[in-house]
């Protein structure tokens, strides 16, 4: 029996907008009197994401994201001083809610969940604050308990974070699901805390070595909308 579920928050329930995509990351730049190449801006994220999946013991660090944007940075042709104090604003930035977007499927989704008597719980591996999240996207009402890894001091798929989020809600392991975008963080961390998972993949990605495909052969639901997983539950 299902009787909580809780959601990654960043790529699961909201989207990042213009701010911090390619022309957005060129704004930056530019302010901080770099050059860079827009067009450059996918495969500099994608060079850079082994740097979250290194993380020190799971321990959340600002300097880490720090880090990861500077990469960013210079993947996209910027270089000396100004990357670093560019990356620091650019996380900074990435706390504030008027720069995402939520998801079409998101809030009725909830809606139907929680009117099932299901709570609902956020897991985040961010420093945004959780309270002001639910409030700028109008979901007040709707989650039961909320951890984000930067007051917690771990990050996903370290099990404590899982461990305290189903604490606060009250719900053992056994009957709560994790719904996340990440394998590797959200699932794989949940199944290690005794919870199931369930992997949101919006886009496509199939093929073997895809995420998707390690998903299906570890017997992992996979939904491509958030409306697809009432009927899981």
């Amino acid at each position: 029996m299902t009787r909580a579920v809780f959601f990654d928050v960043d790529f699961t329930l909201i989207y990042p907008g213009p701010t911090f995509r390619g022309e957005g990351y060129l704004a930056f730049c530019t302010r901080h009197g770099m050059t860079v190449d827009a067009t450059r801006f996918e495969g500099a994220v994608a060079a850079a994401s082994a740097i979250l999946n290194d993380a020190r013991d799971h321990i959340y660090e600002a300097a880490l994201f720090h880090r990861y944007t500077a990469a960013i940075i210079r993947g996209m042709g910027g270089s000396g001083p100004a990357v670093q104090t560019c990356a620091e604003e650019i996380y900074d930035e990435w706390a504030t809610n008027r720069h995402f977007e939520l998801y079409d499927d998101v809030a009725e989704t909830l809606k139907i969940i929680a009117g099932r008597g299901i709570k609902i719980g956020l897991i985040s591996n961010s420093h945004r604050c959780l309270a002001s999240f639910q409030s700028h996207f109008e979901l007040e009402g709707l989650i039961s308990a909320a951890v984000s890894s930067s007051d917690h001091g771990y990050m996903k798929p370290h099990p404590s974070i899982f461990d305290a989020a189903l604490r606060l809600i009250g719900v053992p392991a056994a009957d709560s699901v994790m719904v996340g975008d990440s394998f590797a963080h959200d699932i794989a961390g949940a199944q290690q805390a005794g919870m199931r998972g369930v992997l949101v993949r919006r886009s496509a990605d199939i093929g073997p070595g895809s995420v998707s495909h390690v998903a299906e052969e570890a017997g992992v639901p996979i939904v491509r909308s958030l409306t697809e997983l009432p009927a899981l539950l």
